[in-house]
Parts: C-alpha cells; sequence; structure tokens
C-alpha cells in the first residue's frame, strides 16, 4: 500500500510538471463576444432551426416589419412577397410594403445592427419587441450564402439603394453599396427588400409560408397581401376590413408590473421628488396612494429627496410597499384588438365554414402589471379544419400573438395548452383531432411572455391560460347548442322520411280495412305528416331557394370574368364574388 502511495504521488509531480498554467495563461483566452456574434452561433434561437422553417422565418421577419410600419403611419398595410427558387434549397426572397420609409441615416442600424429599434424600450402593442427580427435576417443569408442583403426604401425626401452585411465582432452594419435609387418602384413611399438565403426549402404545408400569409390576413384584415410562389403562382388575399386599426398607444408601467432595478433606472432621469416620480413615471398612481404609501414608509423612506438620489435600499422598500397597496388594474387603452365583426368577415371569406363563433374576453393582467386581452373563435363546418393529403378532416389550431401566427413549437405554446385542457365532448365534439373544427386565439398584450427569441410560442402564464380557456369554453357553449339543434333537426328529417315511406302501404292497408277511399286516406295522412315537420320542409325550400340563389350569382359573375379582358380583373372579380357570397352564406346560417 505504501509503494502504491509513493507511486501515485510520482505520477501527480509527473502529471503537473511543465503542465500547471497560471492565471494569467488561462485568461488569454477571455475575450468579449458581441450579440450578433452569439446569435451568429445560436441561430436556433431566432427561430432557424430547419430548412422549412428558415423561409417561413424570413418572411415573417419581413412581414411583421412591414405591417408594424404601415400602422405607425396610419395607413392601410398593401405588402407583396415574392419567393423564387435559384438552386436547390437556394432561395431568392422580395418584400415591399407602402410605409413611409427609412430615412439614410437609420438603413444601416435597421438592417445591420442587433437589439436595435423602435420597439424594445417602448410599453406599446407591437408585432416585434426585441429589435432581433431584421438584423437576424441579414446574419442568416450572410452565413448561408455570404452575400448582403438588399434595400431599396422610398421617403418623402429621397429613394435610397442599399445593400446591407454585419460586422459580426462588433455587431455594427457594414454598407457593402449605397446610392440615390431614380427607379420608380412605388407609388408613393415604402421599402424593398431582397436577398438570398440556402439551406432553405419551400413547402406548401401548415407551418410553409403560404399558411404563415394564409394566417396572418385573417388576423389582419385591413392588410392587402399579394404572394407569388416558386411555381409562379400568385396569390392575392384582399382585404376584408375597411377600418383601419388605431395607432398602438404607449401606455405607462404598471405598479405592479415594475421591478427594483426598472425604477432604480427610471428614477435616475428625473429631477423631481420620488412622490412626484411616482405618480409622472406609473401608471394608477395618485395622490392618495403617495399618502398610502408614506404611511406604510413612515420614516424608511424620504419621498421628498429627488429620484435621482434615490438608492437601491429605497426602491426595494417601495417595490416591497407597492404589494401591499390595492392599484386598479392597468389602462387598456394601449390594447388594440381585432375586432368581432373583422375575425368574422375574415374567416369567413378565408376559411368559409358553415357556423362560427367569436369571443372577446375582458382585459385583464399578468405578470402582475402587464395588461392583455383575449380573441378567440370557433368554426365548425362547412370548409373549418384542415384536409390531409388523404382526404381525411382534421381540427386545425391558428395560435397568434399580437396578430402575428405563431406556427412552430406548438406542443409548448400556452395556447395548446388551454385549448386541449377543454373536455370538448361536453361541447358535442366528440373527437376533436378529428372534427371539422378551426380555432383561432389571438393574445394582445404590451408585452407578450414569448418562450424563446425564435417568437414562436407563448410561455406559461396563469392568466393568459386561464383567459383563453375560458374564451372557448364560451365559444363552445354556442357551438354546443348548435350541433344539438343540427343533430336534432337531422333526427326529425330522418323520421319525416320514414313516415312519408309508410305513408303509402298503410293508407292502403287502412283503406282495405274500412273499404274508404284510397286517396282520401293518404291525403289526410300526407296533411298530419306536414302539419307535424311544417318547420323542416320550410327549412328545406330556404336552402334550396339560397342554393339557387349562390348559383346563378355565380353564372353571373363568371360571365362578367369572361368578358373581361384583363386576366388581373378577372382573378380580383372571382375573389369578390366568392367573398361576397361566402358573407351571404354566413349570415344564412
Amino acid at each position: 500500500m505504501i509503494k502504491k502511495a509513493e507511486n501515485e504521488e510520482k505520477v501527480d509531480k509527473t502529471k503537473n510538471a511543465g503542465t500547471e498554467k497560471t492565471a494569467d495563461e488561462i485568461f488569454k483566452e477571455f475575450r468579449e463576444i458581441s450579440i450578433s456574434e452569439f446569435f451568429r452561433k445560436n441561430r436556433t434561437q431566432l427561430g432557424y432551426s430547419g430548412k422549412a422553417r428558415n423561409l417561413t422565418t424570413i418572411i415573417h421577419e419581413l412581414v411583421t416589419n412591414a405591417l408594424d410600419a404601415c400602422e405607425e403611419c396610419e395607413i392601410f398595410p398593401e405588402i407583396e412577397v415574392k419567393i423564387e427558387q435559384i438552386d436547390n434549397e437556394h432561395y431568392k426572397f422580395f418584400c415591399k410594403d407602402n410605409a413611409y420609409g427609412i430615412p439614410k441615416e437609420h438603413i444601416g442600424d435597421v438592417f445591420g445592427k442587433m437589439l436595435a429599434g423602435t420597439k424594445f424600450h417602448r410599453n406599446v402593442q407591437m408585432r416585434g419587441q426585441q429589435g432581433l427580427g431584421v438584423s437576424g435576417v441579414t446574419m442568416f443569408c450572410q452565413i448561408t450564402t455570404g452575400k448582403p442583403i438588399g434595400v431599396i426604401t422610398k421617403t418623402k425626401a429621397e429613394c435610397i439603394e442599399a445593400k446591407i452585411m454585419i460586422d459580426v465582432s462588433a455587431n455594427k452594419p457594414i454598407i457593402v453599396e449605397e446610392k440615390n435609387c431614380e427607379l420608380n418602384l412605388f407609388t408613393s413611399t415604402g421599402t424593398i427588400i431582397e436577398g438570398e438565403c440556402k439551406e432553405a426549402i419551400y413547402i406548401n404545408n401548415e407551418s410553409g409560408v403560404f399558411e404563415y400569409l394564409r394566417r396572418t390576413a385573417i388576423a389582419n384584415p385591413h392588410a392587402k397581401i399579394t404572394f407569388t410562389d416558386p411555381d409562379g403562382k400568385n396569390t392575392v388575399f384582399e382585404r376584408t376590413s375597411s377600418e383601419i386599426l388605431k395607432k398602438p398607444k404607449e401606455i405607462k408601467p404598471h405598479p405592479r408590473g415594475i421591478n427594483i432595478d426598472d425604477l432604480i433606472r427610471l428614477s435616475k432621469r428625473e429631477n423631481i421628488s420620488i412622490s412626484s416620480f411616482l405618480i409622472h413615471s406609473l401608471s394608477r398612481v395618485t395622490q392618495d396612494k403617495i399618502n398610502e404609501l408614506r404611511s406604510m414608509l413612515g420614516n424608511e423612506v424620504n419621498l421628498d429627496k429627488k429620484a435621482n438620489e434615490m438608492t437601491w435600499q429605497d426602491a426595494e422598500k417601495i417595490i416591497n410597499a407597492f404589494k401591499s397597496i390595492k392599484f386598479l388594474a392597468p389602462s387598456s387603452e394601449g390594447l388594440r384588438t381585432i375586432g368581432e365583426e373583422n375575425i368574422k368577415r375574415a374567416l369567413t371569406a378565408i376559411v368559409n365554414p358553415e357556423i362560427l363563433f367569436v369571443i372577446t374576453r375582458k382585459p385583464s393582467v399578468h405578470s402582475g402589471g402587464y395588461a392583455f386581452q383575449v380573441e378567440c373563435a370557433l368554426c365548425y363546418g362547412g370548409n373549418a379544419g384542415r384536409r390531409t393529403s388523404e382526404g381525411k378532416v382534421k381540427s386545425e389550431i391558428m395560435r397568434f400573438a399580437n396578430s402575428v401566427p405563431l406556427l412552430f413549437d406548438n406542443g409548448e405554446c400556452l395556447i395548446t395548452k388551454a385549448i386541449y385542457d377543454i373536455e370538448w365532448k361536453k361541447y358535442e365534439i366528440k373527437d376533436f383531432d378529428n372534427s371539422p373544427v378551426t380555432i383561432f386565439v389571438n393574445v394582445v398584450s404590451t408585452y407578450i411572455p414569448y418562450a424563446s427569441a425564435g417568437k414562436q410560442s407563448i410561455s406559461y402564464e396563469e392568466e393568459i391560460f386561464k383567459e383563453a380557456k375560458y374564451g372557448l369554453m364560451d365559444a363552445g357553449r354556442n357551438i354546443s347548442g348548435y350541433i344539438s339543434k343540427k343533430k336534432n333537426v337531422e333526427t326529425e328529417k330522418t323520421r319525416l322520411k320514414i313516415l312519408k315511406d309508410y305513408a303509402m302501404p298503410c293508407s292502403d292497408a287502412v283503406s282495405m280495412l274500412t273499404a274508404g277511399s284510397y286517396d282520401e286516406i293518404y291525403a289526410k295522412f300526407n296533411k298530419v305528416i306536414e302539419t307535424k315537420y311544417k318547420d323542416i320542409k320550410n327549412e328545406d325550400e330556404e336552402k334550396e331557394e339560397n342554393m339557387d340563389t349562390n348559383k346563378l350569382n355565380n353564372l353571373d359573375n363568371n360571365s362578367n370574368n369572361k368578358s373581361d379582358s384583363n386576366l388581373d380583373n378577372n382573378s380580383n372579380n372571382k375573389s369578390d364574388s366568392n367573398s361576397d357570397n361566402n358573407s351571404d352564406n354566413a349570415d344564412n346560417n
């Protein structure tokens, strides 16, 4: 044993001799990395985690920015998207909007600098939040093709064409080329973004680009979206709402949703008393609440000293006191919902269900102090649900956050969990996964608690979960009544058919037994049957009339389309007539 210990000691000495590093030598490898360098190595966190998903993520980021830009300008969005296949897993993309353009001095930072933008520092409801999206597109194109992204943007002052890359190590834009552009590409103002990417594939499925734009059109009925796929097929999602959404309003932080560090950071900007700072900078803080705060804190915190002199201990005591004070819920005036009528029109035009119900829940609060609201819709029958390649009908779940479709990470999302927490059998939907059902859920908030930087699923928040679930249960009760009524009508129709089938032999038998007139007995049988089932007969006649009217309308529209020599007008006329007929059908239902 002694020899063995001596041998181990010799081995240790041999192992350490000449190989031991000093602290200085170890820290020679220490260096700072930029945010863009981090995401270059961790691009999956931005949503670039699969060939089909990569292309959808690019279009998602570009369209999201375009919609936000148009709504900031308070104009109807007109967005054009094109995808061309260059080679295997190699695509060219194009996105054009009609917003007010980007000033020359900001073009580089918008497309070539991460965590730079107009949204992150504002407590305002917008689709983007972090300032990562469009610069992430630039980086992905750069690391897969080595090429810059192309931008043409026109403001009221000038039109600029630029090619931009990212200096990954410094998180700074590289302006490869920049010049004035005289091309007449815009009616007034706007921005065009085009580039190339590899490691991508276009697939027309429920997580592809087409489906993303289809759902975007449903949740943004005020927008017109034109899409050209790699095969050259052109699809126009016409706007179904003539109402411009109100401009998003910035709201102050709520005392229940702010932490110590936030309070310290805000206070450093102010040269007024702490009490005035709290009233001025936070929502729902009044003089009465300040008086209540004074009585709770006593001499522990001097609320009359300058806000920029507030210490960490002062802020901690104020935040803890806030927890014991009853404040009004955050104002919902900063929330911008789609609206029940707009959702109905959009779903009728694009999904075309047999029946649909839309529910808007009252505004509530999540994470202590962030206002939010949930909009739900439940579509049943008709073209609701999704069709598989085998022709089977499956249920369809449409998830949205601030009107942006969430196509990926379905199982991790709070919305999906809320849907599957409902016992659909109670609402006459016996097999939810295999029913002609489309569910629409939109969570609206100034702060969406995304599960990752890829922004494709919402992390669990109990308040949001409950509102989404209760909203769908409300819609489910309406659907249940409709399905029950429909089943009862079908049962009555079956009985009516059976009675009519037996009317003739019964009349014949009664005629033989009573020696009465067969015709008179048969007429009496029919009169009794028709009197009892009068409502069903009238309903069938109304449906036949509606079908005949729709057929005539379609024939008229087709003849008009044939006589029109302009191909673009043909497609527009057909889409308009179809959407009108769909709306009529929904009203009749």
